[in-house]
């Protein structure tokens, strides 16, 4: 491989995050073709993490200053109608997953995504994770709901629930974001008339050949390949970073990351000129 430099991966992850003008996300094609390629990405912000970004894909630049007005900034409006036209469509899931941040995930590595957190669970198996303590009241309220009336607005939605009042929009902004992290609900369209509101359906329905696949693939293979895409597409991490970016156990990195190296696909304990500490570089970072 020869020697490694951060500013030489730095200038093979410009090319693959597209922080470059001419490699830059200009619409919805583009932006599928991007979103497919890395696997899954941030869409407002990297928040800190090693993780590509649609926002800045459509900038093309490595590290854009977010506008001081955002409501009136092109790439940014850009973002927000894409994130909303590629699920709409399904063609991409669109909902705060990681780290419960607005993320984007290829459809063909939603299911392993959906293996990893809700794994053979059916839906109707909401019941048994309110029971076991990990899902609130109102979480249960909003299921319920949405089981028997299907589809629903946000109004609408936190009318029926009981979460309609101001003083509970944090109550209720909390537990939907909860329910999008734990993969039980999706927003599938943004309402701008007679209000702006987003719509609402169960995961199970809006995505169902892809539920139907993630219950069927096994955690560990799960995570093996969540782990190989993110390795492949961000070319140096460490454990600890993997660990806390989709909320796994070290432990459990660890054997993962033994396995790919066992497969010669990735290099720990790797020094890097220009960067402090020993890290895990993808065995072959090339240009894609």
């Amino acid at each position: 491989m020869g020697r490694l430099t951060q500013k030489a991966l730095e200038r093979l992850r410009d090319r693959t995050f597209r922080r470059l003008p001419h490699l830059r996300v200009k619409g919805e094609r583009t932006a599928l073709r991007f979103i497919e390629q890395v696997g899954f990405c941030f869409a407002f912000s990297p928040f800190g993490y090693d993780l590509p970004c649609l926002w800045a894909a459509i900038v093309g630049k490595r590290h854009p200053a977010f506008p001081d007005d955002p409501y009136h900034d092109p790439a940014i409006g850009l973002t927000w109608e894409l994130k909303d036209r590629l699920p709409s469509k399904r063609l991409v899931y669109y909902g705060r997953l990681l780290k419960g941040k607005p993320t984007l995930v290829s459809l063909r590595y939603f299911p392993f995504f959906f293996a990893l957190i809700r794994g053979e669970k059916g839906s109707g198996d909401y019941l048994a994770d309110y029971r076991a303590g990990f899902l609130s009241r109102p979480a249960k309220t909003i299921l319920d709901i949405l089981h028997d009336e299907g589809p629903l607005d946000t109004p609408e939605l936190r009318a029926k629930a009981g979460l309609r009042s101001p003083e509970r929009t944090h109550e209720y902004e909390r537990t939907m974001a909860d329910l999008q992290r734990r993969l039980w609900i999706v927003k599938i369209s943004e309402r701008y008339e007679p209000t702006f509101s987003f719509r609402w359906d169960l995961v199970d329905n809006w995505l169902e050949k892809e539920v139907k696949i993630g219950r069927r693939i096994p955690r560990e293979e799960a995570i093996v390949q969540i782990i190989q895409q993110y390795l492949s597409t961000v070319l140096y991490t460490t454990t600890g970073r993997i660990a806390r970016l989709f909320d796994l156990p070290l432990s459990e990195v660890s054997r993962v990351v033994e396995h790919l190296s066992d497969r010669g696909i990735a290099l720990p304990d790797q020094v890097i000129q220009g960067l402090k500490g020993r890290w895990l570089v993808h065995h072959t970072p090339t240009r894609k």
